[in-house]
C-alpha cells in the first residue's frame, strides 16, 4: 500500500492564522491526499483560503472542543495510511511533510517527528508577525529526557494511522498536555524517529498560546500525566522555555 498522508489542523478563532497555516501546507514538496480541519470556535469561521483546489480541505465545527477532542474528531474519517498534525498558529517549510514520508516509508517506523524551530514574536493588528527571538528544538527520541520535558510539539509530528487507532486516538480526559500523554503512550509501541533538519515554526505570542496557560486545570493534567506514566514532578512550561531546557541537557 503506497503512504498517502492526511493533515489535521486544528483552529480556534484565528482565520489569519489559520491561512498561513493552510499556506504552509499547499506548499509542501509530498502533497498531502487531504487536509481536515477541526474549527474549535463560538462562531462559525469564514470558509478559509485555500491554494491547493486539487486536494480536499474539509472544515468540521467542533465548537467548543479540546485539542485532544477535536483532532480525534477529524481523525476518525481520514483516509490516509499516515497522519500529521499541524496547529492554526504554526506552519511548516516546504520539505516538511517530504522528510516525515521518506522516513516512515524507509526506516520502518511508525512515527516520526522533524525538528522546530520556536518564534517569539509580535502580532500586529492587521496580522503581519514580527520576529523577536527564535531558539531551536532539535533532539533524538530520548526517553529519559522526554518523561521530564516534552521536546517534540504536535506540529512536528507524523505517524501511521494503524498506531493512532492502537492508541485510542487522544486521551479527552486531557485538556491540557494530551499530546504529551500521547508521545508517552506511542512509546511503549514504536520508539518514534527524529528526521533531522528545522522543518517546523512554532510560533509564540503572549497571551496566545494554550501552553502558557500554568492554571489550575493545566496542573491538574500535569499531576494525572506523573500518575498515569510514573514520570517526576512535572512544571509546567511553554515551548520557549522547553528549548532552552533542551539545550542545556
Amino acid at each position: 500500500m503506497s503512504l498517502t498522508i492526511t493533515v489535521l489542523v486544528t483552529t480556534r478563532d484565528r482565520p489569519a492564522l489559520l491561512a498561513d497555516a493552510l499556506a504552509s501546507i499547499a506548499r509542501q514538496t509530498f502533497p498531502p491526499a487531504e487536509v481536515r480541519v477541526a474549527d474549535t470556535g463560538a462562531e462559525a469561521a469564514a470558509e478559509p483560503e485555500w491554494a491547493a483546489g486539487a486536494i480536499p480541505l474539509v472544515v468540521v465545527r467542533a465548537p467548543g472542543a479540546s485539542a485532544a477532542q477535536a483532532r480525534n474528531l477529524i481523525a476518525a474519517p481520514a483516509r490516509s495510511t499516515v497522519l500529521a498534525l499541524l496547529d492554526d498558529d504554526d506552519r511548516w517549510r516546504p520539505g516538511h511533510l517530504e522528510g516525515l514520508a521518506g522516513a516512515l516509508a524507509s526506516s520502518g517506523a511508525r512515527f516520526a517527528f522533524r525538528d522546530s524551530i520556536v518564534v517569539r514574536e509580535r502580532l500586529a493588528d492587521d496580522g503581519t508577525r514580527e520576529d523577536l527571538e527564535t531558539r531551536t528544538l532539535a533532539r533524538d527520541w530520548n526517553d529519559a529526557l522526554m518523561r521530564t520535558d516534552d521536546y517534540v510539539p504536535p506540529s512536528a509530528w507524523a505517524l501511521e494511522r494503524s498506531l493512532f487507532d492502537e492508541l485510542g486516538g487522544f486521551d479527552p480526559g486531557y485538556r491540557f498536555s494530551d499530546d504529551w500523554d500521547f508521545l508517552l503512550r506511542a512509546r511503549r509501541l514504536t520508539v518514534p524517529v527524529r528526521v533531522a533538519g528545522v522543518t517546523v515554526e512554532v510560533r509564540m505570542r503572549e497571551g496566545g498560546n494554550a501552553s502558557a496557560d500554568f492554571g489550575p486545570e493545566r496542573l491538574a493534567d500535569l499531576a494525572r500525566l506523573e500518575e498515569r506514566h510514573g514520570v517526576p514532578r512535572l512544571v509546567p512550561k511553554t515551548f520557549w522555555e522547553v528549548a532552552e531546557t533542551v539545550s542545556r541537557s
